[in-house]
Order: structure tokens, then C-alpha cells, then sequence
């Protein structure tokens, strides 16, 4: 009995000291959760962390032997392009030297042969000098037909100033403008108006025709090799190029006027000389000078004569007949 009671005595002992622990429990359950929801979550950690450090270097090692064969065949490949470069830049090389040689040989043999440029040039430099020659002999006959025209042109203008300035021609009695008593020979106009013949103004022609003058022109020159010369292209001896055309008729004008050769006759009519204009203008040195050769002639003794044979020479015994105007009288 007393075991049962001991027993009795236990079992409530018993279940106080269960619902004491189970309070304890009930209490410390929360806190124990919260630890073991960390713990777990710690050990999760740490195996997610070691299974990813491991799908980390399982990864690591894939690219790097997929990035290690993709590397190695890019290589592959650029090797082999660039031995291809090469291997074409060794034949077009080769190729460039092949045509360099070909090239050369084909243009000194068939283009630019040396002997054949030397024989073209010495066959330019002979036609250089042939054409020079020709063009030498070609500027010589220009210059010599531009001098025949110029020295044509001093004539003619030479011989219309003579029938402009005939009137100034000297005559026995009275010497020119051109023929001065103290020039040892007469001037050239001088000369040149003794050639000439007079014409009256309104029978002049224009200056640069010598034909019309009354005096033919020089006979223009002809050199070989040219088409000849513009002076030989005129017709006659006269060099004008169109003959001169008769003068207009006109009416007489109504009215106190003259006709026009009337005037022009007036004008140019040469004066009638007086008795001082007829003796010569040294008359009194020659007088002096026969007196002298004929007083030592006829009177050594010194005898001098009157006046009557100054006198006598000094006015000529014949009668003054006038010369004709444009009539030159040599001296």
C-alpha cells in the first residue's frame, strides 16, 4: 500500500513536473523557433553558398575551355588569313616584277626604241634647220618688199610735194628757194623739180599715185619663191589701184561766179618777173669778175674804161622774152 501511495505520490509528482515543463515549454517555444528557423536558415546559407561556389567554378571551368577552344580556332583563322595575305602579296610581287620586266622589255623594244627616238630626232633637228632657213629667207624677201613699198611711197610723196612746190623752181634769172648761190651743188628738190613736169591743181591727183604726176613710178622689184609682189598686181606703170575717174560735169552757176580751172589758172599763173627778178642773182660778181679778166687782158698799163661796158653787161643789149612757166632752165 505504501508502494502505491509512493506510486500515487509520483505520478503526481509526475505530471506537476510535466506541466511545469510543458509551461517551460510552451513558454521557450518561440525563442527555440526563432533559433532553429536561424540555424536552419544559416545551414541553407552555407549549402546554397557551397552549391553555388560549386555551379560558380563548374561554370569557370566550362568558359574557360569553351573561351580556350573558340580562342584557339579564331587563331586558326587568322593564321590562315594571314598567310593568305602573304601568300598573295608574294605572288603579286612576283607578279609586278614579271610585267616590270616584260613591260620594259616590250616598250625599249617596240615603243621607246632608243635607236629609233635618236634617228627621229636627228631627222627633227635637220627639219628644225630646213624650216628655220626657209623661214630666214621668207622674213628677208618680206623686208625686202616692205622697204621696196616704203621707199615707192617716199618717191611718189616726194614727186607730189615737187608738182605742189613746182613754182618754187629756179630760173635763169632768179635762183630757188632750193638752189642757194652758197650751196656747193643744188639741192635734191631742186633736181626733182626739174624732172618733174607742171600741172595744173585740178589735173593733180591724190597723194600716193606717181603715174597720175606726169613722172612714172620705179619699177617694182619681183623676188623669187613668193607669191610676188603687191606693187606688180597694179596695173600699167601706175601703182593706183583703180584708174581716176573724168571730172563731174556740173552746171554752170547762176549768178557773178567763175568757173573753177578759171580760178585755179589765176592762183597758180606764174608773175609776171620784173627787171631785178630777170638779172641773175650774182650778175654783179660775175660783171665785176669779166671786168678784172679783160682790164689784165687789154689794159696792163692800169688804164681803166668808163662805165659803159659795166654798164652794157650789167643790162643785156637783147630783148626780155619771158620763159614759159614749169620750164626748168639749167644754170
Amino acid at each position: 500500500m505504501a508502494e502505491l501511495l509512493k506510486i500515487k505520490h509520483e505520478v503526481e509528482e509526475f505530471k506537476k513536473e510535466y506541466f511545469d515543463r510543458n509551461s517551460q515549454a510552451e513558454e521557450s517555444r518561440q525563442r527555440e523557433n526563432r533559433a532553429a528557423l536561424r540555424i536552419q536558415s544559416w545551414f541553407r546559407a552555407c549549402r546554397a553558398r557551397a552549391y553555388l561556389s560549386h555551379l560558380h567554378k563548374k561554370a569557370i571551368t566550362i568558359q574557360k575551355i569553351w573561351r580556350g577552344f573558340t580562342a584557339r580556332a579564331r587563331f586558326r583563322q587568322m593564321v590562315k588569313a594571314a598567310y593568305l595575305i602573304m601568300k598573295m602579296n608574294f605572288y603579286e610581287e612576283m607578279a609586278v616584277r614579271i610585267q616590270r620586266r616584260w613591260r620594259g622589255f616590250f616598250v625599249r623594244k617596240y615603243i621607246h626604241n632608243f635607236y629609233a627616238r635618236k634617228r627621229y630626232l636627228e631627222g627633227l633637228s635637220r627639219k628644225n634647220e630646213l624650216v628655220r632657213r626657209e623661214l630666214g629667207e621668207l622674213e628677208e624677201l618680206q623686208k625686202k618688199e616692205r622697204d621696196c613699198l616704203e621707199m615707192v611711197k617716199e618717191q611718189t610723196a616726194k614727186v607730189y610735194k615737187a608738182h605742189r612746190l613746182h613754182h618754187l623752181l629756179s630760173t635763169k634769172q632768179c635762183p630757188g628757194v632750193f638752189n642757194s648761190p652758197f650751196r656747193p651743188a643744188p639741192h635734191e628738190m631742186e633736181l626733182l623739180l626739174r624732172q618733174v613736169k607742171y600741172q595744173t591743181p585740178t589735173r593733180l591727183a591724190p597723194s600716193g599715185k606717181s603715174c597720175l604726176l606726169g613722172m612714172p613710178g620705179p619699177a617694182a622689184q619681183s623676188y623669187p619663191g613668193t607669191l610676188g609682189s603687191p606693187l606688180n598686181k597694179t596695173t600699167g606703170t601706175c601703182f593706183s589701184p583703180r584708174p581716176v575717174l573724168p571730172p563731174i560735169a556740173t552746171r554752170k552757176q547762176q549768178g557773178l561766179f567763175r568757173e573753177p580751172g578759171e580760178v585755179w589758172e589765176q592762183r597758180v599763173r606764174c608773175p609776171d618777173l620784173t627787171l631785178r627778178l630777170q638779172t641773175s642773182y650774182t650778175h654783179l660778181e660775175e660783171a665785176q669778175s669779166q671786168l678784172r679778166q679783160h682790164k689784165s687782158m687789154t689794159l696792163p698799163s692800169g688804164r681803166i674804161e668808163t662805165g659803159s661796158r659795166i654798164h652794157h653787161l650789167s643790162h643785156n643789149s637783147k630783148s626780155f622774152t619771158q620763159p614759159a612757166c614749169g620750164n626748168s632752165v639749167s644754170l
